[in-house]
């Protein structure tokens, strides 16, 4: 509970769901906040509820990461500030849901911008400086899509499986150095996201569903841990297991059938 006492952990996509919920865990761990999200007023009001309940620092900044430039320039405004980032929650993503062709290519290419490019930008601009301090801990978002081609969520499900990948190995490179990055991969959680990608929930997604909270806890506690990944929820975890041993195509009709 003392290891994040003073220090700053930044949350991205932090005006709803998953985002608020991470501050609130590691807020409730002493933990001072930089959120980050472009809806500022929703950004203020989750910062002066974290200051109020918590009696920790939270900053609001309102930013749109998809934008070309824009981690850079979150970068340099924490610099300025003299804000040293010691959690670093990559959080902030979408889901684009229909079939690739039907989708404007404009709405694809900002999703990969803020899911994948943002992600990794974010983390080569944060990590060298938890390097120099010889303490860091990295929490990437990713999904049980990583682990299954998913039709109706193509370019979303392979970007979270880039995710994954790219978590697990820089968690690697970094063994020995006091920083770590943790993935966690939820399944469907009680968020905007259907609503913001434009599905229907299933009957299986409502059968999976979990509440922001719990996938929060999950995640935050692996993050301490220093675990390399996290599947949050039972189900969750034997599906994703399962995926190990079909092959692509079947796995791919499969998400068809639980996804339509």
């Amino acid at each position: 509970m003392d290891e994040l006492k003073g220090r700053w952990s930044l949350v991205t996509g932090a005006s709803s769901g998953l985002g608020v919920d991470f501050a609130r865990e590691l807020a409730a761990r002493g933990s001072n906040l930089v959120l980050v999200a472009r809806r500022e007023e929703r950004l203020q009001a989750v910062a002066a509820e974290l200051r109020q309940r918590h009696r920790v620092e939270a900053e609001a900044l309102a930013a749109d990461l998809a934008a070309p430039g824009a981690p850079q320039q979150l970068f340099d405004r924490l610099q300025q500030s003299g804000r040293q980032v010691d959690v670093l929650v990559n959080n902030a993503g979408l889901g684009l849901y229909g079939p690739f062709l039907e989708i404007p290519w404009q709405r694809e290419a900002g999703m990969l911008q803020l899911d994948v490019v943002a992600l990794v930008h974010l983390t080569r601009l944060f990590v060298p400086g938890m390097l120099q301090r010889g303490f860091g801990r990295v929490l990437q978002v990713s999904s049980v899509g990583a682990f299954q081609p998913t039709p109706l969520y193509a370019s979303y499900s392979a970007a979270k499986a880039f995710v994954l990948s790219y978590g697990k190995a820089l968690d690697f490179e970094l063994r020995g150095t006091g920083v770590s990055c943790t993935v966690v991969a939820p399944g469907i959680a009680a968020t905007e996201f259907l609503q913001v990608s434009g599905q229907t929930p299933t009957l299986y997604q409502r059968l999976m569903l979990m509440t922001s909270a719990e996938v929060a806890r999950v995640g935050v506690r692996a993050l301490l841990r220093g675990r390399g990944s996290v599947v949050p929820g039972l189900a969750n975890k034997l599906g994703a297991f399962s995926m190990r041993f079909m092959p692509r195509r079947l796995a791919a009709a499969v998400a068809w059938l639980t996804m339509r």
